[in-house]
C-alpha cells in the first residue's frame, strides 16, 4: 500500500492511516516510513551511488516522485550544490571503512532553490562482510541553518560594534591625552618661547653696542700696542660668524618652538577633546591637523600633493572624520613601498562635498576590491594589522549620509573618494 498522496506539510492524508491493529505489519511500516520527517532512500555501495529506494515523503519535501529518482542514474549527485558536492565526492569512499558518514549540503529542489540537507548514512553489509547496500536519512534542516547564519552575522555585527566602540573609547583616551599633553606643555613652550624673543633682543642690544663701539673707536685712533689687543680679540671670537650664527640659531629655536605648539594643536584638533555633538567644521582644517598627526609616518616616502577646492563648512562628528583621513593616509602610506606621491582633492557640488585620497602605491587586486571594507579583512602580514580601519571609515562616512568610493589599478595605485552631504540626515 502507498500513500504518495499523502500532504506532509498539513500532516493530513488522503486516505485514512491504517491502524496498528488493522493494518499488516509491512502496511504499517510503509505508512511510518513514508510519514517520517526524515527521506529514507538506499543506494548501491559502488561509485555511483545509484539510488534503489526513496520514501514516498520526497514528493512534499523535495518535489521530486521517488520513482523518477530511482529512475536516474546521476540524481543524487546531480542536484548537490557545486560548491558542497567537492567535499562530499572526496570523502564519500571513506563509508566503507568507516561505516557511516554524515554531511550537511545545499540539495536543489523541483523549484530549482536550494534546501539545507543533513544527510546521515551507514553501511549494511551482509552475513560474508560484504557490502550490500547504504542506508541514507535525509532530513531538511534550512530552518537550523538560516537560524545558525542569522546567528553568525548578528555575532559579527556585535563584533563590529564592540571594535567600533573601542576605536570611540580609544578615541576619547586620545582626547584626553591631547587636553594633558597640552596643559603640560603649553605653559613650559610658553615661558621658553616668551625667553627665546627676549633672548633675540638682547642679542640684538649686544650687538648694537659692539657695533657702537666699534664706531667710536673708528673716530678716535688707539695706540697701536691697544689697536692690536683689540683686533686680537675680534680674532678670536670671530665676531661676525657669532652674530649671523647666533641670530639663525635663536631664528630655528623659535621655529621648533612653534612647529612643537602646532603639533600640540593639532592632536587637539584631530581628537577634538569633549567633541560628542555634531557641529559645523572646516574639513581642510581637518585633513591639514591629521597630516600632521601622520607626519612622521609618511614624510620619508611620501611627497604629499593638495589640490584643495572650496569647500563649504559641513555638518559632521569632526573627529570621527578626522579618523576616516587618517586610516585613508596611513593605507596610502603602505601601499607605497619606496618613494611615491600621496595626491589630496577636494570640492564641492549641489550640496555635497567630496575628498579624495590618491596614492601612487600598488594597488588592490581586483579579487579584493569587493572585500576591502568587510570588518577583519587585511592583506598585511599577521601583526600588521587588524582588517578595521576601513570597515570603521565604512561606517562612519556612510553614519554621515555619504559614501567612500574605491578605483585602483594594480602597480599604478588607489584612489578613494569620500563624498558628504553638508547637512547630513540624522535620527
Amino acid at each position: 500500500m502507498q500513500f504518495e498522496d499523502f500532504d506532509f506539510f498539513t500532516q493530513a492524508p488522503v486516505a485514512p492511516a491504517p491502524s496498528a491493529e488493522a493494518a499488516s505489519p509491512l502496511v504499517r511500516l510503509q505508512y511510518l516510513v513514508d510519514n517520517t520527517p526524515a527521506i529514507i532512500y538506499c543506494t548501491v555501495p559502488s561509485g555511483d551511488f545509484k539510488m534503489t529506494f526513496v520514501s514516498n515523503n520526497a514528493l512534499n519535501v523535495l518535489g521530486y516522485r521517488p520513482e523518477d529518482m530511482v529512475a536516474d542514474p546521476n540524481f543524487w549527485f546531480d542536484h548537490i550544490h557545486p560548491d558542497d558536492a567537492p567535499n562530499i565526492f572526496s570523502s564519500l569512499a571513506s563509508i566503507f571503512t568507516e561505516g557511516q558518514r554524515a554531511y550537511e549540503y545545499r540539495f536543489r529542489i523541483a523549484d530549482g532553490s536550494y534546501l539545507w540537507m543533513h544527510d546521515s548514512l551507514r553501511l549494511i553489509r551482509d552475513e560474508h562482510g560484504a557490502p550490500l547496500e547504504v542506508i541514507g536519512s535525509l532530513t531538511d534542516i534550512t530552518v537550523r541553518k538560516h537560524m545558525e547564519q542569522a546567528q553568525h552575522d548578528l555575532i559579527a555585527k556585535l563584533r563590529e560594534a564592540h571594535e567600533q566602540l573601542l576605536q570611540s573609547e580609544k578615541m576619547a583616551s586620545i582626547g584626553q591625552l591631547a587636553a594633558g599633553i597640552a596643559h603640560e606643555i603649553n605653559n613650559p613652550v610658553g615661558f621658553v618661547n616668551s625667553n627665546m624673543g627676549t633672548l633675540r633682543n638682547y642679542v640684538a642690544t649686544l650687538f648694537g653696542v659692539v657695533d657702537a663701539y666699534d664706531q667710536a673707536l673708528a673716530a678716535q685712533p688707539l695706540p697701536p700696542t691697544l689697536a692690536g689687543r683689540i683686533a686680537a680679540a675680534r680674532a678670536a671670537a670671530d665676531l661676525e660668524f657669532l652674530r649671523e650664527d647666533v641670530t639663525e640659531l635663536v631664528k630655528e629655536s623659535m621655529d621648533g618652538l612653534k612647529r612643537v605648539k602646532d603639533i600640540v594643536q593639532s592632536l587637539k584638533d584631530f581628537s577634538h577633546v569633549g567633541e560628542t555633538e555634531w557641529q559645523v567644521a572646516d574639513l581642510h582644517h581637518g585633513l591639514d591637523s591629521t597630516l600632521n598627526i601622520v607626519a612622521n609616518e609618511i614624510k620619508y616616502k611620501c611627497t604629499v600633493e593638495k589640490h584643495y577646492g572650496v569647500l563649504p563648512p559641513v555638518e559632521c562628528l569632526a573627529s570621527q572624520l578626522n579618523q576616516v583621513f587618517m586610516n585613508l593616509l596611513v593605507n596610502a602610506s603602505h601601499a607605497i613601498k619606496e618613494r611615491g606621491t600621496i595626491t589630496l582633492r577636494t570640492g564641492a557640488e549641489n550640496g555635497w562635498v567630496w575628498i579624495e585620497v590618491g596614492d601612487s602605491g600598488c594597488g588592490i587586486p581586483p579579487e579584493n576590491l569587493n572585500r576591502i571594507f568587510e570588518p577583519f579583512f587585511t592583506t598585511k602580514p599577521v601583526g600588521s594589522g587588524t582588517g578595521l580601519g576601513l570597515s570603521l571609515s565604512y561606517g562612519i562616512v556612510n553614519k554621515h549620509g555619504g559614501r567612500i568610493e574605491v578605483a585602483s589599478e594594480v602597480g599604478k595605485g588607489t584612489r578613494f573618494t569620500i563624498r558628504l552631504p553638508v547637512h547630513p540626515p540624522k535620527g
